[in-house]
């Protein structure tokens, strides 16, 4: 779809995170927030008002069927991702669909398969590809200031109170913390290892309607190179990951969305830390994300890291992560999947 001019986005949900990451994200690149779509359209109305956007559509359907948007962005439950993924695919709408691109392998082979049959363009929303700092990572991982890098150890944690409903700990959702938090570790992997796992195994806590609150495992890379994964809503808010080289590692605080104050550091041996900034110029981590898929739908850049490229990797980890977790003890005070206490 050739643009015209500005980038006219759509946003499927009103979820915190088109809020708080996506819009404000959107104006510093320069896009428009046309429309976003509720099931209530007083509530869409409303939201559209409070946050910028020009206006509130009722129903996701209309919003796609709107020749006023150009592009979709999926902030829905990882459950709704696929049907309205793929709907937005068939009208032709480049789409950036939240993470996990869908609540299962088989409903992300179906949406991968609607993105190759229509040839329109699909993103996940993992944004730190894009990011600055990735890139600074990258090019000294190329040049060997680590040495090869052998292991990553990733966690992504955050307090959830669980006696309050939340679609995070909804099963009839896709719920969980490797669908929500755990996907981030994975994707980081695989794209700095540059290859797939060969091997996962993991163990979770489960909560009354099988749920995974907390898991831990690991994945293994060819090469004996592995990652050391840990996810959750039972601790403070951490996104600390370690890159491990034969020759040093590096350290960083958020490598998924790195604000002011995030930073990453460099260690090797006989030499005093190298501390660097995480955040770049941009105020937002989706920023670069959202600024590199507008210049792609207008034909101005060759277009990165699409979902059809990237996601399925990540699909099949987490489905195997989850199935070693279920055919695991859960943690003693924990629960099996089902709801059955251990004690």
């Amino acid at each position: 779809m050739p643009m015209t001019g500005r980038l006219r986005w759509g946003i499927l949900g009103t979820a915190g995170i088109a809020r708080k990451a996506f819009l404000p994200a959107l104006a510093e690149a320069g896009g428009i927030a046309a429309a976003v779509a509720s099931r209530d359209g007083d509530h869409a109305a409303g939201w559209a008002a409070e946050h910028g956007v020009e206006r509130g559509v009722s129903g996701y359907q209309r919003l796609i069927d709107d020749p006023g948007v150009e592009a979709v962005y999926v902030a829905l439950p990882n459950r709704l991702h696929a049907e309205w993924t793929i709907r937005a695919l068939r009208a032709g709408k480049p789409v950036l669909c939240e993470k996990p691109l869908a609540g299962s392998l088989a409903e992300t082979e179906q949406v991968l398969a609607a993105a190759s049959q229509t040839g329109t363009l699909l993103w996940e929303a993992f944004v730190f590809p894009f990011h600055d700092q990735m890139a600074r990572i990258r090019l000294l991982l190329a040049e060997g200031e680590i040495g090869e890098l052998q292991e990553i150890q990733s966690g992504f944690h955050f307090m959830i109170n669980e006696a309050v409903p939340n679609i995070r700990l909804s099963a009839e959702l896709a719920g969980g913390a490797l669908n929500d938090v755990g996907c981030y570790p994975v994707a980081l992997a695989r794209h700095l290892f540059g290859t797939e796992p060969e091997a996962a195994r993991a163990s979770a806590i489960w909560n009354p309607v099988g749920v995974d609150v907390a898991t831990w495992g690991y994945l293994d890379f060819p090469g004996g190179r592995r990652l050391l994964l840990s996810c959750g809503f039972r601790r403070a808010l951490d996104t600390f990951s370690r890159l491990l080289g034969t020759a040093g590692q590096i350290d960083i605080t958020n490598p998924f969305h790195p604000a002011a104050g995030d930073r990453f550091v460099v260690h090797l041996p006989g030499q005093d830390a190298v501390t660097r900034p995480g955040a770049g110029d941009d105020r937002y981590s989706f920023t670069a994300a959202i600024r590199h898929i507008q210049a792609a739908v207008a034909g101005q850049e060759e277009p990165r890291w699409l979902a059809v490229d990237t996601s399925l990797g990540s699909a099949r980890a987490l489905d195997d992560l989850i199935s070693s977790a279920r055919a695991r003890p859960a943690a003693s005070g924990g629960r099996r999947p089902g709801g059955q206490t251990l004690v």
